[in-house]
């Protein structure tokens, strides 16, 4: 990952799904963001506490549950922890409220317990710009894997979190009665290649890779 040596990031898979959660800090400030907590809660907070860390916001990039499910429990029990200043939850899209509103619905589909519905503080939209940790994230609107999708891009870091939309080797799923293929390929190919090969993407399950690499070898993009 191409990054200030300001910025420390620790990337901690979440629930039986693997989900990627990111904590990105300050090493300096030792403040902090949050982005897509899918769940396991207490396990994030140790590594917040561990870090001495005071988190500004909780980003999320769309609205299945292994991204959201423990945001609003994320959020408040920091509130708790920092005297009562409430962290922003903010994204995605709100073409996403209808997955954010359904994920208690969401986990017992799949027998997992302890999600709840997310309830945003405000939604985002393409083209916005987010000062957070003294660094502009770019948001943009990727969909086909949901219709709300963003990706949270920081172009001095060189990074993006893309959540669940390029994968190494691979994309998002778009199986689901609101995903559309062609609406994924045609944003990916739009809104995340132009952003430079150089940049590294950090996706919502397994490895970061980069846009190069994934212009280069990503048979779903061909």
């Amino acid at each position: 990952m191409s990054q200030p040596s300001s910025l420390a990031l620790e990337v901690v898979p979440v629930t039986a799904f693997a989900q990627n959660c990111s904590i990105l800090w300050d090493r300096r400030s030792r403040h902090a963001i949050v982005v897509d907590p899918g769940g396991d809660v207490p396990r994030l907070l140790k590594v917040i506490a561990d870090r001495n860390l005071t988190v500004d916001a909780i980003l999320l990039t769309h609205g299945h549950l292994d991204h959201a499910g423990g945001a609003d429990a994320l959020r408040d029990e920091l509130t708790v922890r920092q005297d009562g200043h409430q962290v922003p939850l903010i994204g995605p899209d709100a073409r996403d409220d209808f997955l954010l509103s359904s994920i208690t619905q969401q986990a017992a589909r799949f027998g997992v317990e302890g999600m709840q519905d997310a309830h945003v503080d405000r939604f985002v939209t393409d083209g916005e710009r987010l000062d957070l940790l003294g660094h502009e994230f770019q948001v943009l609107h990727v969909p086909g894997h949901t219709p709300g999708h963003v990706v949270f891009f920081d172009p001095q870091a060189r990074f993006a979190f893309v959540g669940d939309t390029l994968f190494q080797g691979s994309v998002g799923r778009t199986d689901f009665p609101y995903g559309d293929a062609d609406v994924l390929k045609e944003a990916i190919v739009r809104q995340l290649l132009p952003l430079g090969d150089d940049v590294t993407i950090l996706p919502g399950h397994g490895p970061a890779t980069t846009i190069g690499a994934e212009r280069q070898g990503n048979l779903f993009l061909r």
